[in-house]
């Protein structure tokens, strides 16, 4: 009785065609932001904010990245992790050689380095698609990985081949570094999330995001409609690793704060970002944060949650059980809903659009 959308008039073409066409939906979402901008830092402690919520806005922007490749391009990905590390190490050269710039902007224009190797690597899907094409991306993961390694130009010649994040500034606050409290890189990671997010949904629903939509369904008759399949798939190659960049600069500037980035942006790592858009739901930005909320706590949730309610749980038998429900998971969406939690949380609304009537 709620959840209605009686009485709710559109008079102009922008209103019928808006992303939440519904006023409830767009109360709902200034009431998740409300919780996410006030919430959080009022009732979470240090451990959640650095454990579950950083990794899950962390997780998002890769998840979302991801989605725009595989779900609404249709190009299968398995190097995430790899546009994430060139992300990350481009940051790190970037703070190195201006060290006077703002840490965000840094961070925002190592993802334009991302987009450039993505560009790159994602010159085959002009020929080549499907399984063929997962392979040349994972030809890129095992490639970038082994330059993060074996190029110390990269880590600035450190001995033990770490990324050392410096400690920078923002209007006199510590965002980074070990002086950096939790709630302070919790709010920039925040701020960068919905930014990004705004952007990629306007660019999913318009123009770019109907031609990789129409490639995605079938290249060929984009094509025949005057879809150049050059700039569709390079776009979304180069959009998609400009969040993957952001995410793993994030990652390593805003959550783990240093640390031997090679051993971080790992092949476990890109298959984990593809099971978060595969549970999620592909070709849907809400089932990217559905996706990585659900991986990103689950562990927690497993290590801690359940001895906090007297079941006993070490934390090596937390990881495999981890493993096994996300198998299990994948396994039961790609059977019985393809499409994911996103596609349960609309089947969700649309019933309580007719509720308590059947139909």
């Amino acid at each position: 009785m709620f959840y209605r959308e009686a009485g709710q008039f559109k008079s102009t073409y922008a209103a019928d065609m808006a992303v939440f066409p519904i006023r409830q939906d767009r109360i709902g979402i200034a009431v998740i932001l409300l919780l996410a901008f006030v919430g959080v830092p009022l009732i979470g402690n240090d451990f959640f904010t650095s454990t579950v919520m950083i990794p899950f806005l962390v997780f998002s922007l890769a998840a979302i990245g991801l989605n725009i490749l595989t779900g609404y391009t249709g190009l299968i990905s398995l190097g995430t992790a790899a546009f994430m590390g060139v992300g990350a190490y481009a940051a790190y050269k970037l703070t190195t050689f201006f060290p006077g710039v703002n840490i965000i902007v840094l961070v925002l224009v190592s993802g334009l380095f991302s987009a450039a190797i993505g560009v790159l690597f994602g010159l085959p899907s002009l020929r080549i698609k499907g399984f063929y094409l997962a392979v040349a991306t994972l030809a890129a993961q095992f490639f970038l990985q082994w330059a993060f390694v074996r190029v110390p130009w990269l880590f600035n010649y450190n001995a033990s081949g770490a990324i050392e994040v410096p400690q920078r500034l923002f209007f006199g606050i510590p965002v980074t570094g070990a002086s950096a409290s939790p709630e302070t890189r919790y709010f920039v990671c925040l701020v960068l999330v919905v930014v990004l997010t705004w952007f990629a949904s306007n660019l999913v629903h318009g123009k770019l995001g109907r031609s990789w939509m129409a490639v995605r369904d079938m290249d060929i008759a984009a094509e025949l409609m005057g879809i150049k399949l050059l700039n569709a798939k390079l776009l979304a190659f180069a959009v998609s690793s400009f969040y993957a960049g952001v995410a793993g600069a994030m990652m390593i500037f805003f959550w783990y704060g240093g640390g031997e980035a090679a051993d971080v942006f790992n092949i476990r790592l890109s298959f984990n970002i593809l099971f978060m858009v595969i549970i999620g739901g592909l070709g849907s930005l809400i089932g990217s944060f559905f996706g990585a909320a659900f991986i990103a706590s689950l562990p927690t949730i497993l290590k801690f949650g359940l001895p906090a309610l007297g079941v006993p749980l070490s934390g090596a038998t937390a990881e495999h059980v981890t493993f096994m429900l996300v198998g299990a998971l994948i396994i039961v969406f790609l059977i019985v809903e393809p499409h994911g939690l996103a596609r349960l949380w609309q089947i969700g609304k649309q019933k309580l659009r007719t509720w308590p009537f059947p139909y």
